[in-house]
């Protein structure tokens, strides 16, 4: 399993997890790798981070990361989080990243769990920030068709 992140700039960390993720691994993640993201990307002060509501990001564990995170006098270190209805279609632009990720990998066949992560960490790094740029400009017409079709099926 992996877990990354992406903003209109392009990629993010992408981090390999062993086995299941945990509510305290996930924390971990975020605490390895979002600021050291947000600061490669050049995100400065006005970003918001995007989660869905998975039990591992609605937990006591991840609401206090973020209690203490945001308690923290220094404005750099503020999460802003998206507000995430609890019964919502997937709209999270990353799932079409994980596809492309997808899509190029398997094209070039790994043979084996340590070349999957190893083509995984190249592709990824390879995703140009213009795709990048194009799914996070995407998403107000993704809410919209969700909302025009009330939570229905929708193209995307």
């Amino acid at each position: 399993m992996l877990w990354g992140c992406f903003a209109a700039g392009g990629t993010g960390a992408l981090h390999k997890i062993d086995g299941i993720m945990r509510k305290e691994n996930y924390v971990d993640i975020l605490k390895q790798h979002l600021k050291t993201s947000v600061r490669k990307l050049k995100l400065g002060r006005k970003w918001v981070f995007q989660m869905d509501n998975d039990p591992k990001h609605t937990s006591k564990v991840m609401a206090k990361w973020l209690k203490d995170n945001n308690n923290n006098n220094n404005n750099n270190n503020k999460v802003k989080v998206l507000e995430w209805p609890s019964q919502s279609p997937d709209l999270n632009p990353k799932e079409h990243l994980w596809a492309e990720l997808k899509r190029r990998v398997r094209a070039r066949r790994p043979t084996n769990l340590t070349q999957l992560h190893q083509l995984c960490q190249e592709e990824w790094v390879k995703i140009h920030p213009t795709y990048c740029g194009k799914l996070v400009e995407g998403y107000p017409k993704r809410l919209t068709q969700v909302k025009q079709f009330k939570g229905n099926v929708t193209k995307y």
